[in-house]
């Protein structure tokens, strides 16, 4: 039996792998160019600005976006220094034993786990048991807990790309472990953190089951003030005037996840640029 020609076979291989990406980015462009036809006509300066009223089939979108905001913010500022130290702690530091081997395994489990599991969590530990209540400070420290595994995992990568050699020199010139690790590793690892993080913000923004339990509010025309009052975030006000409120235009809801689409994919594009910017100045 002939064995086929290399190139042929290079050829075939470039052609699937073709094909299926097409298979995943037609569909999503497909979606994407609906959801500009139908909603970018309802988008105007009035339904960015202003809060809703009459039942939100009048008014804007002001209080949604605000509150998605505060909380996709809140729950990287929570979580992103105790996943960078615990990535630092497990890579550069922890011993490789069973219990690392452990934790290395639970980090990995977690990141699976569904959304409205978290949800069901901060429900019975942030708003039951510490009496937060339906509160921004809930819903923050559960899309936080929530964020953790996926910003470790990405810390971890970005220092476990740093060579190795990098270390061994800064050591050899006298500098102690957390100097190296300081002033060598956590610089190049950086452009991976960042990434991990703004990619972070952007599926917490994206989240509906957690903020369902712990802080969104069906309807509250009013910016939230406090860390203990509730809020309207713009995936639940999508979900509700989806499916709970009769009579609304079928563009406003186009334009709302218009605007949930053009704030995802606006934190992408900066965490792109970021991480192209920061490659640019390293030297490896």
């Amino acid at each position: 039996m002939k064995r086929l020609d290399p190139r042929i076979s290079q050829k075939i291989a470039f052609s699937l792998l073709f094909l299926a990406t097409l298979f995943v980015l037609v569909p999503v462009g497909l979606i994407v160019l609906v959801i500009i036809k139908n909603g970018v006509g309802a988008i105007t300066w009035e339904f960015l600005t202003t809060a809703p009223r009459n039942g939100m089939r009048e008014g804007g979108i002001l209080p949604a976006i605000v509150g998605t905001f505060y909380l996709a913010a809140g729950s990287i500022i929570f979580a992103g220094p105790i996943g960078v130290f615990a990535a630092i702690y497990l890579n550069e530091y922890a011993k490789k034993n069973l219990l690392t081997r452990l934790v290395n395994l639970s980090i990995i489990n977690l990141a699976g786990v569904p959304s409205v599991v978290y949800g069901l969590f901060g429900l019975g530990i942030f708003v039951i048991l510490l009496r937060f209540g339906a509160s921004l400070l809930a819903g923050i420290l559960t899309l936080g807990i929530m964020s953790l595994p996926l910003i470790i995992t990405t810390s971890r990568e970005a220092l476990a790309n740093v060579p190795q050699s990098f270390r061994e020199v800064s050591l050899s010139l006298g500098a102690s472990k957390w100097q190296t690790i300081r002033h060598v590793v956590l610089p190049n690892a950086l452009p991976g953190i960042l990434t991990g993080n703004i990619l972070e913000f952007s599926r917490s923004a994206g989240e509906t089951a957690p903020i369902l339990f712990t802080v969104a509010a069906f309807y509250l025309p009013v910016l939230p003030t406090s860390i203990f009052d509730q809020a309207m975030a713009l995936p639940m006000h999508l979900y509700a005037i989806s499916t709970q409120i009769p009579n609304i235009g079928l563009d406003v809801r186009y334009a709302t996840a218009l605007v949930l689409l053009g704030l995802v994919f606006t934190v992408n594009s900066m965490a792109i640029i970021i991480r192209a910017k920061l490659r640019r100045k390293r030297s490896w």
